[in-house]
């Protein structure tokens, strides 16, 4: 089974090699795919080392599209059979994919969240949990998902069934949306627990309490619409 690692990357000049040298270490039969999003800060200089790199593609974007944008470009480029969502700073640790996968490589799955709420968090503020567990409400009253967390980056996919699905999302309502498309289909969604240590507005974390509101509404209209 050969995975494909999609990491979106904007302005991460401190963590990208640290991330994809994690990503490489990871011992599976593996793709790594690098979209840089219009960073402007110096990480196209740091992702030109790794241009040589065989397991390495990187696409490079002269604007800023989104996240979501960014993971809709990796997945035309992937080619395993399974996808995994690798953000590109150190909040999540790459040594946990083989776990996150082992659902889908037994049969048991055909998607796998890793739950921070499972496992183990630290750093993360108030706000952001209090955040994180309207969301998770919202997804199980609408879409009876039965999640404990469905803002987590770490989502594992089979290639076929993440590119079955009509995404549309540019920003950070990836999440919300993938969640959502999903379960309309009936897709059973599995989760392990993983560990999280979150970064602060300062040391670079971009998401926002607006983007909060914006999961919410993606949840709710993907309910009604298509």
């Amino acid at each position: 089974m050969k995975l494909s690692v999609i990491i979106p990357v904007y302005n991460e000049k401190a963590n990208i090699a640290a991330v994809i040298d994690a990503v490489k270490a990871v011992d599976l039969p593996k793709e790594i795919i690098v979209v840089d999003d219009g960073s402007t800060d110096g990480t196209s200089d740091i992702l030109e080392r790794y241009r040589d790199d065989e397991t390495i593609r990187i696409h490079s974007s002269v604007l800023n599209f989104g996240k979501g944008t960014a993971i809709r470009v990796g997945l035309k480029y992937a080619a395993g059979d399974v996808v995994v969502i690798q953000d590109a700073d150190l909040e999540y640790d790459p040594q946990q994919i083989p776990d996150l996968i082992v659902p889908i490589r037994r049969g048991e799955a055909d998607v796998v969240y890793g739950s921070r709420f499972r496992g183990s968090i630290k750093g993360m503020r108030f706000a952001n949990r209090l955040a994180n567990r309207i969301l998770v409400l919202a997804a199980n009253i609408l879409y009876r998902a039965r999640i404990t967390d469905e803002a987590t980056c770490y989502k594992a996919f089979r290639t076929e069934l993440i590119k079955s699905l009509p995404l549309k999302c540019t920003r950070f309502e990836f999440c919300p949306e993938v969640t959502a498309r999903l379960r309309k289909r009936g897709v059973r969604i599995h989760e392990i627990p993983i560990r999280y240590t979150g970064r602060t507005v300062a040391e670079g974390k971009k998401v926002s309490w607006k983007d909060g509101f914006e999961a919410v509404w993606i949840l709710l209209k993907y309910r009604f619409i298509d």
